[in-house]
């Protein structure tokens, strides 16, 4: 449909006032014009004949932007402080590197922190200062639009950066610092936050007044220097959400015999109802911040005396004995917690006070817990299988016939049940070293992997009019704090000791008082608590989804229009909301398109925007409507859709226009946007130039162009990020659209990101059926809004480096306006403090979020670590798949602050340094072998792998948007996900038996076993399928026996399959059964769906299969048996 779009000042022989946009008008054969009656303010003349679907835009004389009904006030400044606050580092630091140090270690000095007045302070006491965790290793100060803490430019805000190194590997072998943390790697910031429109604070239209600060945040006493760089926060605001987890949670009275007031709840584990309570043990003042809602918030408190911290050795040992029984008939996920009794008589030798007891207490006071784990010293016993000396090169079959299983940490069985499932929360380390020092030694990453919103088919979800939290650092009571006795337990993370409300002493799912220890908080590492109104800030949004769609000559040639109208149609009953659901279209070529929805109107109406250098809000009031309300008109204009540009001649791309338009629709409520770009921006804001030169793609030498050539994305990714809106970003191109630039708006604002290269609905019909998959299942998953996530951790160990997609908002508070099931995230850490004391260390990650039906949620993961002192232990509880997605992160951040060969370097320095180190002090075998631990064993075929991903490799063609979303994955994909990217898995599937079969919904899934990624392991009478994460190939080889292709593949030999193949048919016999169940298996519960291809042994294609076979020499890199003798020599040498 063509249109004649104005450039003049005047409409319909109307004047319009100077500066407005011109409108055009659309003479196209259709429906007979209507009358619009616009808005006041928008010119003289308020009647303009407009058709329905093309509607001419108004005029503007400036109109007042819509109020934001929370209030403008919303957001505002942080923390204050000086450059005197910061950590200087020692003279004599040994050279930089990828994370880690070798030297002294106690490479830094905390510098005392000097009280100044400011008149906004997010969490303190009056005449005390509270200081974030701050990292320097230079003086320097940040360039224009360096992410440091929500503040751009400012003289205040300071960022470790080190010459020579960043982000943490090494950059020679044996050189290891604490990494600095630049662009994608969030670092910790020093959180001077003035007020900005960039990255705004989190805090209430409360402030006080000039030098004082609110009360309630922190102990009256000024913590010492350890303490004060240590957050004092407050409750976090999570957000979550579980595709398949319904959270019927309602409160019901119960009447209890016992004059006991307590609170009653519902507890739901997918299907099963219970009635559960939980309280804090004081009221908490009105929370002034998001930070507040999460880290804090309570009234000044009493410093806690050692003998609260420790009792008295006459008070341990006349402990009440174990108390409580079993909850009768247990939901699945309740079912995994002995009786106390059944313990009662374990170890009793006592290690040290600041040991933990489990919360099902089978141990009559503290001591005896941390004595059970006291002789965790791995080489006092049978060598661990994790210690098992490997030689490299003579067994290099090494690759395990089924998936590698995560590390299971070396803690008792009861708190190995206990424990928070390592698909959600896993450390690099499953045996955390007792000091930096040792750390150092190990010369491995130490870091948390999360994937805090999975879906999950069993959750305890708890209803409660308050939640039980340490009074001092926050901490959510969980299966790992100890119950002194039963009014008081201490906490597994600060070991403050707190008293035990009286609403907690009862169970209301047994209706008996006195077991504190047997709710379900204390006997799962997973929980949800429906959040009360403490718990917010503003009146929880309603799901607000916004889709922005390019419509230029070059979108409408591709097709997906159609692809995304039809989805969208088929799914728009199965979005995810409630009554209050809104939803917007707004389309984009030269010009910015917006559509009237409201209720009442017989058809929809366009309003266009052509001033795109002033873009506005033609109308307030309609561009977001209700769902319910107009679902007819939402119908109508996506049937009408994929038609309505058909005919288009525009070839320009007004995308960071129509962001800012998006952006000004969203701003009173918050939401997702969901923005579908198809080539390089041109005009207005945020236009972009070509950078790639298509003759360095196979270049081996430096690639340029990693990093954003624009801020304007990123400046507006944090603009969205402080007004709870999330941007997705779905780029469908043929041709280079620069990613490196406009993935900042999703990367900053806590956004996905979808590539779909070379996508058009006829000439590349397997993207279309991907893109239609990925959008089923993007638009049907759980959501959750106005997200902040805090990570907490031991007395002793700090978080210094984030990554993911978030903002960082302060020292370990992530930003997150929308949360989404598919998303990872990393964390890096290290051992400021000695953990001699305990034998346990802890980790708690809170999200707080608003439910698509508007309940706030907090959704909590606990993990729980051993404490070693050796380094043979830190060793045998390596998980190597962790460790390797850690340093993948750690690599994408060297790549685009240093260089792509600077990164490879660490990576190949990361796997010498290590299997050196363990040579050196551990292994006492023959020198001129690689020996590795057998925990660390894949280690180099994983790092080959890494060098060998579209991120990293050299010497083979490789387009600059694709390396850039491969870097993208890297950073924010979960680790099962991850791994399957880097390290692809091969099955032999043309004699598919039922041995070692596994049932799944009444259908019988083989097992075939793995392959290594070696073409030895081919067979041309074979058949083979590689899972790549995001495509699966079938290669079929030339002798390939025909009973399989007709039975499988429906082809009567191989001569007669065609070149290209994406589709198994379905044929009634039992190969083709179980193959066609083994290929949906491995489909289920992806974020991302794999495309079959099938591969002739001749065909072109063949060559994407080829350079997955990772252990083969190829252009880009060397093969395994060539990297194991490379690594060897860098040993001895």
């Amino acid at each position: 449909m063509s249109a004649s779009r104005f450039g003049s000042n005047e409409l319909n022989g109307m004047p319009v006032p100077k500066g407005g946009a011109a409108a055009s008008q659309h003479s196209q054969n259709g429906p007979a014009p209507n009358k619009m009656q616009l808005a006041s303010g928008f010119g003289p003349s308020q009647n303009f004949t407009v058709h329905p679907i093309r509607h001419s835009q108004a005029p503007y004389s400036g109109a007042p932007p819509s109020k934001n009904q929370y209030g403008t006030n919303y957001y505002q400044g942080g923390l204050q402080m000086t450059a005197g606050d910061i950590r200087q580092p020692q003279p004599n630091v040994g050279p930089t590197s990828m994370g880690l140090y070798q030297g002294p270690p106690q490479a830094y000095v905390r510098t005392p922190l000097q009280p100044e007045p400011m008149a906004t302070y997010l969490g303190s006491n009056p005449g005390t200062v509270g200081v974030h965790p701050l990292y320097q290793t230079g003086t320097s100060l940040p360039s224009s639009y360096q992410p440091v803490g929500g503040s751009y430019g400012s003289n205040t805000s300071y960022y470790a950066t080190t010459p020579g190194s960043v982000q943490g590997l090494p950059s020679q072998p044996g050189q290891y610092v604490p990494s600095a943390s630049l662009g994608d790697t969030h670092p910790v910031p020093l959180s001077s936050v003035p007020v900005s429109q960039y990255g705004q604070m989190f805090s209430s239209p409360a402030q006080s007044a000039a030098g004082q600060l609110p009360t309630g945040m922190l102990p009256t006493a000024v913590p010492s220097v350890t303490q004060s760089l240590r957050p004092q926060q407050g409750p976090l605001a999570y957000h979550s959400g579980s595709q398949s987890v319904s959270a019927a949670v309602s409160s019901t009275p119960v009447s209890i015999n016992s004059s006991i007031s307590a609170s009653v709840a519902t507890v739901t584990n997918q299907g099963y109802t219970g009635i559960d309570s939980s309280s804090t043990s004081s009221a908490s003042p009105v929370p002034n911040s998001y930070d507040a809602l999460e880290g804090g918030g309570y009234t000044e408190q009493p410093p806690v005396s050692s003998s609260a911290i420790t009792p008295p050795a006459s008070q341990t040992s006349n402990m009440a004995k174990p108390f409580g029984y079993g909850y009768p008939a247990l939901q699945p996920g309740y079912q995994n917690t002995p009786s106390p009794q059944a313990h009662s008589n374990l170890l009793s030798s006592n290690v040290g006070p600041s040991g933990f007891q489990q919360s099902i207490q089978p141990y009559s006071n503290t001591d005896q817990l941390s004595a059970s784990l006291g002789g965790l010293s791995l080489h006092q016993s049978q060598q661990p299988e994790g210690l098992r000396p490997v030689n490299l090169i003579q067994d290099r079959n090494i690759l395990p016939h089924a998936p590698v299983i995560p590390v299971v940490p070396n803690l008792n069985p009861q708190m190995k049940k206990l424990n928070c499932n390592p698909d959600l929360f896993r450390c690099t380390l499953t045996n955390i070293p007792q000091t930096q020092g040792l750390l150092n030694k190990a010369k491995l990453p130490l870091g948390l992997l999360l994937h805090p919103f999975r879906d999950l088919t069993q959750l305890p979800v708890i209803t409660s009019s308050t939640i039980v939290r340490c009074r001092s650092c926050r901490t959510y009571i969980n299966p790992f704090v100890s119950f002194l006795d039963q009014k008081r337990w201490k906490c597994n993370i600060c070991y403050r000791v707190n008293d035990v409300p009286e609403e907690f002493m009862y169970n209301p799912l047994t209706r008996s008082y006195g077991e504190p220890h047997k709710r379900p908080e204390v006997q799962n590492a997973t929980v949800e608590f429906i959040a009360s109104s403490d718990y917010m800030l503003r009146p929880p949004q309603p799901a607000v989804y916004l889709f922005i769609l390019d419509v230029s000559h070059n979108a409408v040639e591709s097709g997906y229009l159609n692809t995304f109208s039809q989805s969208l149609l088929e799914t728009l009953d199965k979005l995810p909301g409630d009554s209050r659901t809104k939803i917007g279209f707004v389309t984009f070529d030269s010009t910015v398109h917006f559509y009237n929805l409201q209720e009442g109107l017989s058809q929809p109406q366009m309003l266009i925007v052509s001033d795109i250098d002033d873009v506005f809000l033609p109308t307030p009031d309609s561009l977001l409507v209700n769902l319910h309300e107009s679902r007819e008109l939402i119908t109508d204009l996506l049937k009408a859709l994929p038609n309505m540009f058909c005919s288009t001649r525009e070839t320009h791309s007004a995308l960071g226009p129509a962001l800012q338009a998006s952006f000004k629709l969203l701003s009173p409520t918050g939401g997702r946007m969901s923005v579908f770009q198809t080539q390089l921006p041109s005009l207005g804001a945020g236009l972009l130039h070509s950078r790639e030169d298509p003759n360095q793609r196979s270049s081996t030498k430096g690639i340029q162009h990693l990093g954003p050539a624009t801020d304007f994305y990123k400046k507006l990714a944090l603009d969205c990020s402080g007004q709870q809106i999330a941007v997705d970003l779905f780029l469908l191109s043929s041709q280079y659209s620069d990613l490196a630039s406009i993935a900042c708006i999703s990367k900053y604002s806590a956004g996905c990101i979808y590539y779909y290269p070379s996508f058009h609905h006829i000439h590349n019909v397997s993207q279309t059926e991907r893109l239609q998959k990925d959008l089923k299942r993007y638009l049907t998953r759980k959501i959750g809004f106005e997200a902040v996530m805090r990570i907490r951790c031991t007395r002793g160990l700090s978080i210094h480096t984030f990554h993911g997609n978030f903002f960082v908002r302060s020292t370990d508070l992530l930003a997150l306006a929308n949360i989404n099931p598919d998303s990872g995230y990393a964390v890096q850490m290290s051992v400021d403090e000695s953990l001699a004391d305990t034998s346990l260390a802890c980790f708690q990650a809170a999200l707080l979020y608003t439910s698509s039906k508007g309940e706030r949620r907090i959704r909590v993961h606990t993990l729980c670590l051993p404490v070693v002192h050796s380094l043979a232990d830190v060793y045998a509880g390596a998980d190597v798949q962790a460790i390797t997605c850690l340093l993948a992160s750690m690599g994408v951040d060297r790549s685009v602050t240093a260089s792509l060969s600077d990164a490879r370097d660490a990576l190949v320095n990361a796997a010498i340094d290590s299997l050196s180190a363990y040579r050196s002090t551990v292994s006492n075998l023959q020198q001129s072998a690689l020996i590795a631990p057998h925990s660390l064993r894949l280690f180099p075929l994983y790092i080959l792998a890494l060098l060998k991903q579209k991120a990293f490799r050299t010497g083979t063609s490789t387009r600059l948007d694709e390396r850039v979303f491969d870097m993208c994955e890297m950073k924010c994909q979960p680790v099962a996900h991850l791994m399957r990217l880097i390290h692809p898995s091969l099955y032999r599937i043309d004699r598919l038996s039922d041995e070692a079969s596994i049932h799944v919904n009444d259908k019988v899934v083989p097992q075939p076993p793995l392959q290594q990624l070696s073409s030895e392991k081919l067979t041309r009478d074979g058949a083979f399928l590689m899972d790549c994460g995001v495509v699966l190939y079938l290669w079929v080889g030339k002798n390939c026996k025909e009973a399989f292709i007709s039975e499988v593949l429906g082809y009567p030999n191989y001569a007669a399959l065609p070149m290209k193949l994406t589709q198994l048919p379905e044929l009634d016999n039992p190969l083709s059964e179980k193959t066609r169940a083994f290929v949906s298996w491995l489909r289920e519960n992806r974020c991302l769906y794999p495309v079959l291809h099938v591969i002739k042994d001749e065909a072109p294609a063949k060559t994407e299969f080829f350079q997955h076979l990772i252990e083969d020499r190829m252009d880009s890199g060397l093969s395994y048996y060539e990297f194991l003798l490379h690594i060897q020599q860098q040993i001895t040498k």
